[in-house]
């Protein structure tokens, strides 16, 4: 027994550096999350602001409407189909990089998740604080972004965290496009070998262990952020 699985791990990832194929795709898989999850933040902001103007102080109707109907679509239809739409339908005549494509891909299905956590933690603040600002003469804008948000950032910083990691495990259906990540890494092992266990067994192991260093890092800010608040 030892000695297949010696055999099917030297076969799987020694002959050729097939292992390489997982290290790239890993680069390719936290390249795509991270910046992916930067877009979403900017676009959940972007959003969450809106629909609070709005419900407010009635203005930017538009924006509110068109923000409303973003949210309904990117929730009400799956990340890999609005993939392929991008890559396939939206993106079809341009030349454009593959890894940049599924950042966009992503990074919007993920800002219209952002965009309820950010209104989540703006409606989390007291409504005093809001007061206090505009009482000491400023304008609603600067009242958001010097007393609220930062507030509302702190608020939900472990919830933010985890949508990261659901992020990174959304990633694995970026091999779709054909885009190199671990996923398609471990799929391209066992297209080379026709051994299906070790290659796919290597994934799932690697995504294991980088979900719970994330949520290793989740769990010491929230201990972090119930100290502070003490």
């Amino acid at each position: 027994m030892w000695q297949n699985l010696r055999d099917e791990f030297v076969l799987n990832f020694i002959d050729d550096n097939r292992w390489q194929y997982l290290t790239k795709g890993l680069g390719v898989t936290l390249e795509i999350t991270l910046f992916a999850a930067l877009l979403g933040v900017l676009l959940g902001v972007i959003v969450a602001v809106i629909r609070n103007v709005n419900q407010n102080t009635g203005k930017l109707k538009i924006a509110n409407a068109i923000c409303n109907l973003y949210l309904i679509i990117i929730r009400g239809t799956p990340v890999l189909v609005q993939l392929l739409i991008l890559y396939f339908v939206i993106f079809a005549s341009v030349r454009i990089d593959k890894t940049l494509t599924a950042i966009i891909a992503f990074g919007i299905n993920s800002g219209a998740y952002q965009a309820e956590i950010f209104r989540a933690g703006i409606e989390s603040v007291p409504k005093g604080q809001f007061e206090a600002g505009r009482s000491l003469g400023f304008s609603y804008g600067q009242t958001m972004m010097t007393i609220i948000l930062p507030q509302a950032v702190k608020n939900i910083i472990p919830t933010m965290c985890n949508e990261f990691i659901a992020l990174l495990k959304e990633t694995s259906v970026a091999g779709y496009i054909a885009l190199e990540d671990l996923t398609k890494g471990g799929d391209i092992i066992r297209s080379r070998t026709y051994s299906a266990f070790m290659p796919y067994i290597a994934v799932a192991a690697i995504y294991l262990v980088i979900v719970l260093v994330l949520s290793h890092v989740v769990k010491m800010i929230e201990r972090s952020l119930k100290k502070s608040e003490r």
